[in-house]
């Protein structure tokens, strides 16, 4: 073999094992912190993933479930993770207020129809006015699950005992071992309870009138992760708007069904029933103007924001 066949051979065995590492290269890691896993909502990463969309925009996506919005933010700020999802509205806004460097990077659920309080079958509370003295349980501190308990109490002059329980599944065992009087909870989780009166419910997030038709939970990042990695965040969020609408094909419904291991009719009645596409378009944050004084009422800031300060924390990446 002369030198010229030679420094040609290895010209191609250098160029195939390059080509061979770009997809590696290509993509961007990005670690999330996901609160309650398998809610619809809050699948949408992991959908986008098993699918292959966020791998077509370069990234592979690193998912951490928590127990509840208030764990989610506080690993988004503590520089745990790069996006937090599910982070409740006023534990963002509250954060904010204090000196945080949060950024707000989508809607990540308008409404909170979704979101149910429930007890057990045979218990003699019949609405949330029944619950004095008794334990109403939220997820975490600055969840939104915490902000819809505050205004329960506040909207309908509750004297119950506000209780974090964390997620769903350990929410349930409290209530029914008696340890928890009002649990909460949301789809797919608790229709099997529900469809065997095993438990029944006395109210919806929407009951709480500040939280009805209003933004509830957001996407977010920190201040330095949205300037160290805004390439990938905006790629992030194409892809994220991308599976949303995957999701709502019949594809999507059985990649979701898939992974939870439920039949696709409870992933059906999950979508359908609690989730319509709007509910979590992330493009717009829905009752901003009432949110930043529904936070001062329900004292999670102190003040309201400014049009200055909600310029600065709400980044959302365009489409």
């Amino acid at each position: 073999m002369n030198k010229r066949t030679f420094g040609a051979l290895i010209g191609a065995v250098a160029a195939g094992w390059l080509f061979g590492l770009q997809p590696a290269l290509a993509q961007d890691k990005l670690k999330l912190a996901v609160g309650q896993r398998g809610n619809w909502d809050t699948s949408i990463s992991e959908v986008g993933q098993r699918a292959g969309i966020f791998k077509k925009h370069g990234l592979e996506l690193d998912i951490v479930y928590t127990q509840g919005a208030g764990e989610t933010l506080q690993a988004t700020l503590s520089g745990s993770v790069d996006i937090g999802v599910a982070a409740g509205i006023m534990g963002v806004l509250g954060a904010y207020s204090k000196g945080a460097p949060v950024r707000i990077i989508g809607a990540e659920t308008t409404g909170a129809a979704d979101l149910y309080w429930y007890v057990k079958s045979d218990s003699p509370i019949k609405s949330l006015k029944d619950t004095a003295g008794k334990t109403l349980a939220y997820s975490t501190n600055g969840s939104s699950t915490h902000g819809i308990v505050t205004a329960f109490m506040k909207q309908y002059g509750l004297s119950a005992k506000p209780t974090a329980t964390g997620g769903p599944p350990g929410t349930l065992t409290q209530v029914m071992s008696g340890q928890i009087d009002v649990g909460w909870a949301a789809p797919p989780f608790g229709l099997d309870q529900l469809d065997q009166n095993q438990i029944r419910i006395i109210a919806s997030g929407n009951d709480a009138d500040v939280f009805k038709g209003q933004t509830v939970r957001l996407l977010a990042t920190t201040a330095p992760v949205l300037q160290s990695k805004k390439d990938a965040i905006d790629r992030y969020m194409k892809a994220y708007r991308e599976t949303i609408d995957f999701m709502y094909t019949d594809e999507g419904l059985k990649v979701y069904a898939d992974w939870l291991k439920i039949p696709e009719a409870k992933a059906r009645r999950t979508r359908d029933d609690f989730f319509p596409k709007d509910a979590i378009n992330p493009d717009r944050i829905v009752g901003l103007d009432t949110i930043v004084k529904d936070a001062v009422a329900l004292k999670f800031t102190a003040n309201e924001l400014t049009k200055e300060q909600l310029a600065e924390i709400i980044q959302i990446p365009p489409r």
